[in-house]
């Protein structure tokens, strides 16, 4: 097996930040096995929105790492806590997780910076006076944004209200070779790889619940894939995350098939919406509020647009609803199944 480290893997890495006061921070990173633990855990005291915000900025920044290794859990620490404000300090968290796992030198090292885009790699900072755009920069690569394919959809967001609405989610893939994944699940069940697969997904924003259904969503239906699992660092993002029901389920499915290239892509946008309890099978099942639904996308389709619509509901189309997508220059399928649509 090839190796993971560009230098030898440390147990303790430390980098520093300085504050907007002048005063030094130093973020500690410690490596343990990891024992069914989280992957990364993150303490600040006093403050659980900071630690929250560094788990998950460290999280995000790893998908564009290309080896993927599940074994070790990271912990960090802040030994002074910051302004609730200030995100300078968000580079020298990704650093220090960085050297704990041997994949940046651990030197000595002060690092400034920020992303609103850490799952493509993308960053503005400096390391030790060295300015940088994009993490790729610390191993002499190439920018590894080009290399994530990020694909969007929609799906009703309904309420019953003025502010119903099209929503939109989107899943951005990285290609990663995952040795170390293909060993631990060789011979496991099909429970225990589907759990692997979902320390590759991240779902910022959602609240832990949430989260859990887009992994347990993408995870199955990707080992419907066949050869869908092991592949792959994932980020889904929603334009609203504050919803409930899973009736978005079918229009993540799809957008994260488009973004692996297992769809074809439509000329418009794909608008969907179904749930199911048996992704693993390629099974769609159908889902509440069809009426105001269907109401909600014939109003807002363009031309261009595909809707994907619960099998289920085939028969229940209101009059003339296939006919008024088509006078929009729509198109509609009815499905029970995903694969190549």
């Amino acid at each position: 097996m090839s190796t993971l480290s560009i230098s030898a893997t440390p147990t303790n890495a430390e980098c520093r930040s300085i504050l907007s006061d002048d005063r030094v921070l130093t973020i500690t990173a410690s490596r343990r096995p990891r024992a069914n633990r989280a992957d990364v855990k993150c303490t600040v005291a006093g403050a659980p929105a900071i630690a929250e915000r560094m788990q998950e900025i460290v999280r995000l920044a790893r998908h564009t790492e290309v080896r993927f290794d599940s074994r070790d859990q990271v912990v960090l620490s802040m030994d002074i806590v910051p302004g609730a404000t200030e995100r300078d300090w968000e580079l020298a968290a990704v650093l220090a997780d960085r050297m704990v796992r041997g994949l940046f030198p651990c030197t000595p090292t002060q690092a400034q910076g920020s992303s609103e885009a850490w799952h493509l790699g993308r960053v503005d900072g400096v390391v030790n006076d060295t300015p940088i755009s994009h993490l790729g920069t610390l191993t002499g690569h190439a920018d590894s944004s080009s290399s994530v394919s990020s694909v969007r959809t929609w799906f009703p967001l309904h309420s019953g209200g003025i502010n119903d609405s099209l929503g939109w989610v989107e899943v951005s893939v990285f290609p990663i070779e995952s040795e170390v994944l293909v060993e631990q699940s060789a011979n496991a069940t099909h429970v225990a790889t589907v759990s692997i697969e979902e320390d590759t997904i991240a779902a910022p924003g959602l609240d832990l619940a949430a989260q859990q259904e887009v992994r347990l969503t993408l995870a199955g239906a990707r080992h419907f894939d066949g050869k869908g699992l092991g592949r792959w660092r994932s980020v889904v993002r929603f334009g609203q995350p504050r919803f409930q029901g899973g009736s978005y389920q079918l229009a993540l499915v799809m957008a994260d098939r488009l973004a692996r290239g297992r769809e074809f892509v439509p000329r418009g946008r794909l608008i969907a919406t179904g749930c199911s309890s048996a992704w693993h099978a390629g099974r769609v099942d159908t889902v509440e509020g069809r009426e105001p639904k269907l109401e909600l996308i014939l109003k807002q389709v363009n031309a261009g647009d595909r809707v994907l619509l619960p099998k289920a509901w085939q028969d229940e189309l209101p009059a003339g609803f296939a006919g008024a997508l088509r006078q929009k220059g729509v198109s509609l399928a009815c499905i029970d199944r995903i694969g190549m649509i």
